[in-house]
């Protein structure tokens, strides 16, 4: 057991909550984990995280969304903890050699994606480049709503994982 699980264990329920809350911008989530401790290895926090996030509802889903910025901007439409906000610059960080020509692209199709379906565009963007989540955006604005709650659900499950991880192995 790593110190960092050791001390998520040993946190209040409302302090895990709010440590886990920079994993996932689901209150739901966040409680229902911060109630699942304590954990023993990683893989039991992985499997537990997956777990309570496929029985969410889709409003839960749409709360995590909104703690994430648009790709290619900085800020997310609700607050979030300085860790949350460092992790999306990193995770977003293919989007620094952008050209104008591709930002000015995802904004014009954010914009689309966000008219089509209510909600900002979810990727898990570690390791892609601006290119590539251009690309994503595009093929997904092809969906049809509910296909796309659950591609976006399973982006946002995965974006979780990788920051769970990150809080975990510190």
């Amino acid at each position: 057991m790593t110190e960092a699980l050791k001390r998520l264990n040993a946190l209040s329920p409302d302090e895990a909550q709010a440590e886990l809350l920079k994993c996932c911008g689901s209150t739901n989530w966040a409680r229902r984990m911060a109630l699942r401790r304590p954990f023993q290895e990683m893989r039991e926090v992985a499997e537990a995280a997956d777990r309570i996030w496929r029985a969410l509802e889709e409003k839960d889903w749409l709360e995590a969304f909104s703690h994430h910025p648009k790709i290619g901007e900085k800020k997310a439409a609700v607050a979030q903890t300085s860790a949350s906000r460092r992790w999306s610059e990193e995770e977003q960080s293919g989007i620094r050699a952008a050209s104008t020509e591709v930002l000015a692209e995802l904004a014009e199709a954010n914009r689309a994606y966000e008219e089509r379906f209510g909600y900002i565009f979810i990727v898990c963007a570690t390791g892609k480049s601006s290119e590539e989540m251009l690309a994503l955006l595009k093929e997904r604005l092809g969906n049809d709503p509910q296909t796309e709650l659950r591609v976006a659900a399973e982006e946002q499950r995965r974006i979780m994982q990788l920051r769970l991880k990150k809080l975990l192995q510190g």
